[in-house]
């Protein structure tokens, strides 16, 4: 037989057996649904073994708001462009009249006991006085603050910005008596704090910043201004006057540039741990000031992110996650069961930065009618649950999941699951 008379012989059986095939993989996955349709009105599901083949699904290319759990996709894009070993920078510039200006750069990780220590940095430089703290805020020109971020006081809806510090949110207590003290030993009683707690209850509060609106850039310069100066001083470094936001003038030399404790792996473990909003977006933005350049922008960061998912996951499976900030904030953002598991099965080797909860590798998402999963079943099968639907069944359908797994070995799925080597299942 020539080989035109194989190649019709190729494509016969081809188009005899792909829509057998495609019915079994429907067939499927329509049994799948069925199995989770008590636990799953709105949602989609899926499990796929640890060579990234799916084994079970349901509605696997159904586009789906992710929540935080689209965080998986921003430490993953952020330890590639970035690096795991990647330190988040602070430079600090003295003029000829003593005024010390700071220029930030996005350091997620600058809390009190950070500051306190770089302080002690700042004197070995010789700097014994400072006649005014100025705040220079040029490495950022968001479009808007954080996309999905609301008005409300809670923690996780805290502005982002150059120079940030205790994750823009601030501890105190509210005494009996109407006094307003810090929350925490680390950090001083600072004006901020009692401008904030009036009008709340007694009792201690964290509240972000921005609680009831404001205007982010200049409540966030006040904020990092007010903790600095009373720590420099704390410090034995005097500072004479907070003069708000101020460019670094081009006389002025860098005194001293301080590089975060922590690194990228440190942050993004603490980052997936916490579902920490705040950390995911100065990562996210630190991406696009990497690949574009400063200053930041959110425009940027979705250009590199998106970029690199390209790159590690190809161009098909990347545009079926559209990411619009790094938290998982915004429901602009969307994610399908399949283009997940192709990432877990990418992120496999930073297993360990997941929390782990009964042996289950996990990283939640949650939002108002949105409570999503996605991580590693014990013996290493990924999984993605997504529901946009208002009952909360995630931890039900992960037991079942587990359940239904445990028992058997990785090893298996290959005899329990018929595939068409050319696609995943369709469902």
């Amino acid at each position: 037989m020539g080989w035109v008379g194989k190649a019709w012989r190729l494509l016969f059986w081809t188009l005899l057996l792909t829509p057998l095939l495609l019915y079994g993989e429907r067939r499927a996955g329509w049994t799948a649904c069925r199995a989770m349709a008590d636990l799953a009105s709105q949602g989609a599901y899926g499990v796929a073994d640890p060579g990234g083949r799916i084994v079970a699904s349901c509605n696997a290319d159904r586009s789906m708001v992710p929540a935080s759990v689209v965080k998986i996709a921003t430490v993953a894009s952020a330890l590639a462009i970035l690096g795991s070993d990647h330190r988040f920078r602070t430079d600090f510039f003295l003029d000829d009249h003593s005024n010390l200006y700071i220029k930030g750069y996005g350091d997620p990780t600058l809390v009190s006991e950070e500051i306190a220590g770089l302080v002690g940095r700042l004197r070995e430089k010789g700097l014994r006085r400072v006649q005014t703290l100025f705040i220079d805020t040029s490495a950022f020109a968001l479009e808007d603050q954080v996309p999905g971020r609301e008005d409300s006081d809670n923690p996780y809806d805290a502005p982002v910005g150059p120079l940030s510090v205790n994750f823009n949110s601030v501890p105190l207590v509210k005494e009996a008596t109407g006094r307003i003290v810090s929350g925490e030993p680390q950090t001083p009683t600072l004006p901020i704090m009692r401008e904030l707690g009036q009008g709340r209850p007694a009792g201690p509060a964290r509240i972000n910043i921005c609680a009831g609106g404001c205007n982010a850039d200049e409540r966030m310069a006040r904020y990092a201004g007010e903790l600095f100066q009373i720590l420099l001083q704390q410090g034995d470094i005097p500072v004479a006057a907070f003069g708000g936001v101020r460019p670094v003038p081009s006389a002025a030399a860098l005194l001293h540039t301080h590089w975060s404790s922590q690194t990228l792996t440190d942050i993004s473990r603490s980052m997936l741990h916490y579902s920490s909003n705040f950390m995911a977006n100065l990562v996210y933005l630190a991406c696009g000031t990497h690949r574009y350049g400063y200053p930041a922008t959110w425009s940027k960061a979705q250009r590199a992110i998106h970029g690199e998912l390209e790159r590690q996951l190809g161009e098909e499976t990347a545009a079926r996650i559209i990411q619009v900030d790094g938290a998982g904030l915004s429901r602009d953002n969307r994610v399908t069961v399949r283009a997940m598991l192709d990432l877990l099965e990418r992120f496999r080797s930073q297993v360990d930065l997941l929390r782990r909860e009964n042996g289950v590798a996990v990283k939640s998402g949650t939002l108002t009618g949105v409570y999503n999963l996605a991580g590693y079943l014990p013996g290493g099968r990924a999984y993605v649950i997504l529901l946009n639907q208002p009952t909360n069944n995630r931890d039900p359908i992960l037991k079942r999941l587990a359940q239904q797994f445990a028992a058997r070995p990785a090893s298996s799925d290959n005899q329990t699951v018929h595939h068409n080597p050319a696609r995943q299942p369709e469902n």
